[in-house]
């Protein structure tokens, strides 16, 4: 076994870069998690999935954020739960990515929707959080967790570097599974996209025969299609990490080139914050929902100004007329929210 590679130094920029990308991906995760909290409509079975996904995700980034800001110089004990906390974060991700792909390739490929559901998501639920849990506490048992500021990390502690089996273990309790779901994840994407062009192709020439109700319903199942772009954030992000790794076994002096290094830290910590960027803020039923929040409490102050009793007198809104409203009275609203899979 050939002795450890020397410690990659990080600069205070190159830190601070890092320790960004964990602040917006666990402000992102927690805004995921905040969605699906707050409207109970949103919570669809491809939505629980994304939820799991970012708590996964929120974990990783908060342990990330304490490795990378303690600045470890050694072996210690917080250093080990560090350790042990980003190695059950970081794997559950890669076992919550692959899982909402398979959902995603079972419910629109297969078409598997029924009671058999349920079972499915049990079944997630027992690998991606078991799985990483067993080998997480294996590697701390053995004590193959501790200080690693090595080439494979950007600060934080993972495998001890004096353990004889470093490898191993890398491959264990992270690099293997990553590996895995770089080649399962483009099969069940290309899968789904296959299918999902055939669908449209098949419907182009009844597309004028089909019902207001069903173009609803397709337009609301855009949702699990738009979601098979998480494995696509997932590879786009992870493959430095991957890389830095490959470089590090074949005694390569570019692993601790500055760029590679930046990218490998964002590209661990920043899975959280891209998801909400796609799924928060470049959704249009989830980003006007936050904005009406926003608008609602920054306007409750000038509201009750308008209602005071020396304000000047507000106009009467006139009534609208009845081909505009619904048989009750209130309007209707017949907008489809946009991510909301069936």
């Amino acid at each position: 076994m050939p002795p450890p590679a020397p410690p990659t130094e990080l600069v205070p920029s190159e830190r601070a870069v890092v320790l960004l990308s964990c602040a917006l991906s666990a402000l992102g995760s927690g805004l995921l998690v905040a969605t699906h909290g707050l409207w109970p409509d949103l919570r669809s079975r491809a939505r629980r999935l994304l939820l799991f996904l970012s708590l996964a995700d929120l974990l990783s980034a908060a342990s990330y954020f304490y490795g990378v800001l303690q600045d470890f110089e050694g072996p210690s004990w917080d250093c080990v739960l560090q350790g042990a906390l980003s190695t059950f974060a970081n794997t559950s991700s890669f076992f919550w990515t692959v899982a909402i792909a398979l959902y995603l390739y079972l419910s629109i490929v297969r078409t598997s929707r029924g009671p058999g559901d349920g079972r499915l998501l049990c079944a997630f639920h027992v690998v991606s959080w078991g799985v990483p849990l067993v080998i997480t506490v294996a590697a701390v048992t053995l004590e193959k967790i501790g200080y690693d500021a090595s080439d494979v990390s950007v600060g934080w502690c993972w495998i001890d570097l004096e353990a004889e089996d470093r490898v191993l273990w890398m491959l264990l309790t992270g690099k293997v599974w990553e590996m895995l779901a770089y080649v399962t994840l483009p099969v069940l994407y290309l899968l789904i996209r296959k299918h999902i062009n055939r669908a449209h192709e098949a419907l182009s020439e009844y597309r004028p025969l089909v019902s207001q109700a069903h173009q609803l319903r397709r337009r609301t199942s855009a949702a699990d299609k738009k979601l098979v772009l998480i494995p696509i954030i997932f590879i786009c992000l992870r493959v430095w990490s991957t890389v830095r790794f490959v470089l590090t076994l074949c005694g390569s002096p570019a692993v601790q080139t500055p760029v590679l290094v930046v990218l490998h830290g964002i590209g661990n910590t920043f899975q959280g914050g891209a998801n909400c960027i796609m799924f928060v803020l470049c959704t249009r039923t989830v980003r006007t929902r936050l904005l009406s929040l926003c608008c609602c409490c920054t306007s409750q102050p000038s509201a009750a100004a308008a209602e005071s009793p020396g304000g000047p007198p507000r106009p009467l809104r006139p009534p609208r007329p009845a081909s505009l409203r619904g048989p009750g009275g209130p309007q209707m609203n017949f907008q489809a929210p946009e991510l909301l899979p069936s």
